[in-house]
């Protein structure tokens, strides 16, 4: 990181141009990954590194576990692969980036926090972090400890694994990254899962998933390593989740690839014996609006032992909304438990991507305080739930993230959302308080 803040300092060219000279630098110097070596990140537990964690915690009743992106990268993080899911068109620096909020790094080491081109209101530079780092991925499963959430699902893009490519450097650090959060879950006393996420895949894809499926069972043991006491079970089974079944939004997959891989991980005698959660359409089961109008969607999700209905976006204001999102679920539900599948919404805190998606102007659903987030943890409960996927732990790309966000981002041609004057740690202590209220040991009452 030193060698970089120099450059930027001393080079004689605008900082982020010094910037995107050392990263075309660090990347021409890094030799391309093999498929091997990408895998080769992947092992069981040590024998004797005993954690915290519950046995083999089971089922998702009372729990509020969030997903866990993990996907951000940084020069300086051993990964070669510069500021991944910071930058954007190739560029991170003022009026170039992907991210809608800045995280906190108050609480940091040094060695946690990479230098960026953006500059505070006082003129400090401003950092960011790196998704590989052990140390940083710790402290969000302590953070989640702290907070009371109970754990997460750790995202794994199909395309890393399942994609043709001379070089595997991305394959490699989701890897590790998955590693890391193995351990640091079982440091915490924290469940985890895998979560698929389908998107960006054609059906000619899926053969080479089965592939990155069969690594992660056979390397790792996924699932069903002794030495995980901390993987999520359901029904005895561990649980992975595949997100991304039935959207109608122009993917390159069908519902025949989905099932086909959905059949993989619960019924084949040698890679099987999963239990599977499904990620699918707010309006799976009207086929309307976000979803396909498909009959065989409904038979399909009956493979399912969990049905997680997708809600980011889907509406706006949830006091306003809220007997229609209790509605919503109740009807669900019914199907759900008619067809002796579990059923597990979806809370959001609010959303943005204004840098991502446009030109920095604000294109958002509002937070109002921590109001519209709380009011989804009460429609839950109205609806007879004790339990909630939060979207996202750390998704700072389209402003729903929960982790801790700093109140003085930077400033200048990016403008970046904050928590509006509420603590950085707002947004942890609200899930905490809302897996109370999912599971009765708070009465309903305001945030």
């Amino acid at each position: 990181m030193l060698a970089l803040t120099t450059l930027a300092a001393k080079g004689g060219r605008p900082v982020a141009a010094a910037f995107a000279l050392a990263l075309a630098t660090l990347a021409a110097a890094a030799p391309p990954v093999s498929r091997e070596e990408a895998y080769a990140e992947l092992a069981p537990v040590a024998a004797g590194d005993a954690g915290p964690s519950e046995a083999k915690p089971e089922g998702l009743d009372g729990r509020v576990v969030a997903g866990y992106q993990g996907w951000f990268r940084a020069p300086g993080d051993g990964s070669g692969l510069g500021f991944h899911h910071y930058e954007k068109a190739g560029k991170f620096e003022p009026g170039h980036c992907s991210i809608d909020l800045w995280p906190d790094l108050s609480e940091f080491a040094d060695d946690e926090k990479f230098a960026t081109p953006f500059r505070h209101a006082d003129g400090r530079p401003a950092h960011v972090f790196s998704s590989v780092h052990p140390d940083t991925v710790d402290r969000h499963f302590r953070w989640m400890a702290e907070h009371g959430i109970d754990g997460a699902f750790v995202q794994r893009f199909g395309v890393h694994g399942a994609k043709p490519r001379r070089d595997h450097r991305g394959l490699k650090f989701e890897n590790r990254k998955l590693a890391l959060c193995r351990d640091a879950a079982r440091r915490h006393g924290r469940c985890w899962a895998l979560m698929y996420d389908l998107s960006g895949l054609r059906d000619a894809d899926f053969e080479m998933l089965a592939e990155d499926w069969k690594q992660l069972r056979r390397r790792m043991r996924l699932g069903t390593d002794p030495g995980d006491d901390a993987y999520l079970h359901l029904g005895g089974k561990p649980l992975v989740a595949i997100w991304g079944v039935g959207f109608d939004d122009g993917r390159g997959y069908g519902l025949e690839s989905a099932e086909w891989f959905v059949r993989l991980l619960k019924h084949n005698p040698e890679w099987g014996g999963m239990s599977i959660m499904l990620g699918v359409p707010y309006r799976w089961r009207e086929g309307r609006g976000d979803a396909i109008a498909d009959p065989q969607l409904r038979e399909l999700l009956k493979l399912a032992d969990v049905i997680s209905p997708w809600s980011v976006g889907r509406y706006r204001d949830a006091v306003r909304e809220g007997p229609s999102i209790v509605a919503h679920q109740i009807a669900d539900r019914e199907w759900c438990t008619r067809h002796g599948i579990g059923y597990l919404p979806v809370h959001f805190p609010g959303f943005r991507w204004g840098n991502l998606k446009g030109g920095g102007d604000a294109d958002e659903i509002p937070r109002d305080g921590g109001r519209f987030y709380w009011r989804q943890f009460i429609a839950t409960a109205a609806a007879g739930g004790s339990s909630a996927y939060i979207a996202m732990f750390d998704e700072i790309d389209e402003g729903t993230a929960i982790f801790k966000v700093t109140g003085d981002p930077p400033v200048g041609a990016s403008p970046f959302g904050t928590y509006g004057g509420l603590p950085g740690d707002a947004y942890l202590r609200l899930t905490g308080e809302g897996r109370r209220l999912l599971r009765g040991e708070v009465p309903l009452h305001a945030p």
